[in-house]
């Protein structure tokens, strides 16, 4: 239990850790993939693991680079998202970058397919 306690980051430390978006690219979190199916806790395997995190659709913008969405012939209306949305995009969308276990996208902000309010029933079909 010590070794996890000296091992702990701080989020202090976590936010400095994550990779600054630049230009007119954002940066999404993915959720957590759950280790285990149903209520009876069957572990999935790491390969099942691995593919859903990859395959992930849908993530919160936590940041966007300074150019995101300033293009106004292409975004006419504005920004299509916000720095706190959930967004849906395509599976395999952006560069993958994996900070103290959890994963995160940057991707162009025209990457984006769709803005949801709550991202617990969203899932790919």
């Amino acid at each position: 239990m010590t070794d996890q306690v000296e091992n702990a980051v701080t989020d202090d430390e976590v936010e400095a850790q994550l990779p600054k978006p630049v230009g007119y690219r954002l940066l999404v979190a993915l959720p957590q993939i759950e280790e285990t199916l149903g209520e009876m806790g069957i572990i999935k395997a790491k390969q099942t693991i691995r593919e859903e995190r990859i395959m992930s659709t849908v993530g919160l913008v936590l940041d966007m680079g300074e150019q995101a969405y300033s293009d106004k012939i292409r975004f006419p209306n504005g920004p299509w998202c916000k720095v706190g949305d959930y967004v849906v995009f395509a599976s395999y969308t952006g560069t993958r970058v994996s900070v103290n276990n959890v994963e995160y996208r940057i991707m162009n902000d025209d990457s984006i397919e769709a803005v949801v309010t709550d991202p617990r029933g969203v899932s790919r079909a």
